[in-house]
C-alpha cells in the first residue's frame, strides 16, 4: 500500500515537472508563435468539421469516383498557380497579410460548398479551398521557421501540432452528431456544416486581425525585387532542395489520394457510417496528441531522419489494416495508426525549415507548395483511374508504394539537418 502511494506521488511529481517545462517553453517563445498556435487550433477544428466528409458530400451530389478525382484535380489548379508567389509575397509583405487573405477565402469556399446542389458546383468551392489552404500552409510554418530557435524548432512544431490535435479529437465526432441530426450521411445532412464553418472562419479572421502581428524587422534592401531572381536564391543557397522537392511531391501525393478516397473507401467498401468516418479521423489525432512532444524532442536530440524511419512504416501499417479491415475495430485501429502520417509530416516540416536560410523561407515554401499543388492536381486523377480500372483497394497499395519510395530517397539523398549550421 505504501509503495502504491510512493508510486502515485512520483507520477504526480513527474507530471508537474512536465507541465512546468512546457509552460516555460511556451513563455519564452515570441508572441507571434503563441498567437499562431491559437489561430491554427481554431482553424484545424473548423477544417475537420467537413474535411473527412467532403468526398462523401461530392459523391452524394452525384459524382462518380472518377468525377470526384476530377473535382479535386481542377480545384488543385488554383493552389498550384498561386503557390510560388505566395512565399515571395510573404517574405516581402509579412506573414500577417497572408493570414488575413487566406482566412476569408476559406470562409467563402465553405459558403460555396453550402450552396452547391450539383457536383459540378463543388468545383469552384474546391478551387478556393485549395487556394486558401496553400496561402495558410505557406504562412503557418513560416512562424515556427522564423521565430523559433533551431534547437527548439521540432519541439515547437510538435507542440503546435499537439494543441491542434485537441480540437481535432472533438471536431469529427461533433460533425458526426450534427450530420445525424440534420438527416444522415447525405448531401442535406452534411450541407449545414459548411454554413457553420463559414461563420467560424470569419471569427478566426477577427481574432487574427486583432492579435497577430509580425515582429521581425526585415531589411527590405536585402530582399531582391525580381521574382525570378528571388526564387533562384532558394536553389543557390539551399541544401539538397531538389531532392527534397521530390520527397515532398511524393508525400503530398499520399496526402491528396488519402484525403480524396479514404472516406469514400470506408463508406462504399467497408459500409461505415458517419460515426466511423468521424471516429477514424478523431482516432488519427490520438497519437499526435500523445507522442508529438516526445517525438519532437527525439528529433531535436537524435535527428530528424530517425523519426521518419519509424513513423513512415507505421503509417503504412495503418494503410494495410484499412485494406483488410473486416470490422469497426480494425478500421478504428487503422485510424489511430494513421496519426503517424501527421507525426512524420511535422518532422518533415523541421527538415524543410533547415534546408535554406531563414530569409528565404517564404520563397522556399512557395516552391514546395508549387509541387504540392501539382500533386493536388495529379494525385486525385491517378487515384480515380486506379479505383475505376483496377479496384478501390489498389489505390491504397499505391500509397504504400509511394511511402516506400520516400524512405529510399530519405536514406540515400537527404542530409540530416539537425547537424546543419
Amino acid at each position: 500500500m505504501q509503495d502504491q502511494k510512493v508510486s502515485g506521488m512520483h507520477v504526480i511529481v513527474l507530471k508537474s515537472e512536465v507541465i512546468k517545462k512546457l509552460t516555460k517553453f511556451i513563455e519564452r517563445q515570441p508572441k507571434p508563435f503563441k498567437v499562431n498556435m491559437a489561430r491554427a487550433s481554431a482553424g484545424t477544428f473548423l477544417d475537420n468539421l467537413t474535411k473527412q466528409f467532403r468526398s462523401i458530400y461530392i459523391l452524394r451530389l452525384g459524382a462518380t469516383p472518377f468525377q470526384l478525382g476530377l473535382v479535386n484535380s481542377i480545384g488543385g489548379i488554383g493552389g498550384t498557380v498561386i503557390s510560388p508567389p505566395i512565399g515571395w509575397l510573404a517574405d516581402r509583405h509579412g506573414i500577417r497579410k497572408m493570414f488575413l487573405l487566406g482566412t476569408p477565402l476559406m470562409s467563402l469556399s465553405s459558403l460555396l460548398f453550402a450552396i452547391a446542389f450539383d457536383w459540378r458546383a463543388a468545383i469552384p468551392a474546391m478551387f478556393l479551398t485549395l487556394l486558401a489552404t496553400q496561402l495558410l500552409a505557406t504562412a503557418c510554418p513560416m512562424v515556427c521557421g522564423s521565430y523559433l530557435k533551431k534547437e527548439e524548432r521540432a519541439t515547437g512544431k510538435q507542440l503546435c501540432d499537439t494543441f491542434s490535435a485537441i480540437p481535432t479529437l472533438i471536431a469529427p465526432i461533433v460533425a458526426a452528431v450534427l450530420i445525424t441530426e440534420f438527416g444522415g450521411l447525405n448531401s442535406e445532412g452534411i450541407r449545414p456544416l459548411y454554413l457553420l464553418q463559414a461563420v467560424g472562419f470569419l471569427l478566426v479572421l477577427a481574432f487574427t486581425y486583432k492579435f497577430y502581428f509580425d515582429t521581425l524587422n526585415k531589411q527590405a534592401s536585402l530582399i531582391p525585387s525580381n521574382f525570378v531572381g528571388d526564387m533562384g536564391q532558394v536553389f543557390k543557397k539551399g541544401r539538397a532542395v531538389k531532392r527534397w522537392i521530390v520527397y515532398i511531391f511524393l508525400s503530398s501525393t499520399t496526402m491528396y489520394i488519402s484525403m480524396t478516397y479514404l472516406p469514400a473507401f470506408v463508406t462504399e467498401m467497408k459500409y461505415g457510417n458517419e460515426f466511423i468516418v468521424g471516429g477514424m479521423t478523431a482516432a488519427s489525432m490520438v497519437l499526435p496528441f500523445l507522442l508529438a512532444l516526445l517525438l519532437g524532442r527525439v528529433a531535436d536530440i537524435f535527428g530528424r531522419k530517425r523519426v521518419l524511419y519509424i513513423t513512415i512504416p507505421l503509417y503504412c501499417t495503418s494503410v494495410l489494416l484499412l485494406i483488410y479491415a473486416q470490422n469497426t475495430i480494425m478500421l478504428l485501429v487503422s485510424g489511430v495508426l494513421q496519426g503517424f502520417y501527421l507525426l512524420s509530416a511535422v518532422t518533415q516540416g523541421a527538415i524543410t525549415a533547415e534546408l535554406v536560410p531563414v530569409s528565404l523561407l517564404g520563397r522556399w515554401y512557395g516552391v514546395l507548395n508549387l509541387f504540392r499543388g501539382l500533386a493536388s492536381i495529379t494525385a486525385p486523377i491517378i487515384g480515380g483511374f486506379i479505383w475505376t480500372t483496377i479496384g478501390p483497394s489498389y489505390v491504397f497499395f499505391f500509397i504504400i508504394l509511394i511511402e516506400a519510395s520516400k524512405i529510399i530517397i530519405l536514406w540515400l539523398t537527404v542530409p540530416e539537418t539537425l547537424q546543419t549550421k
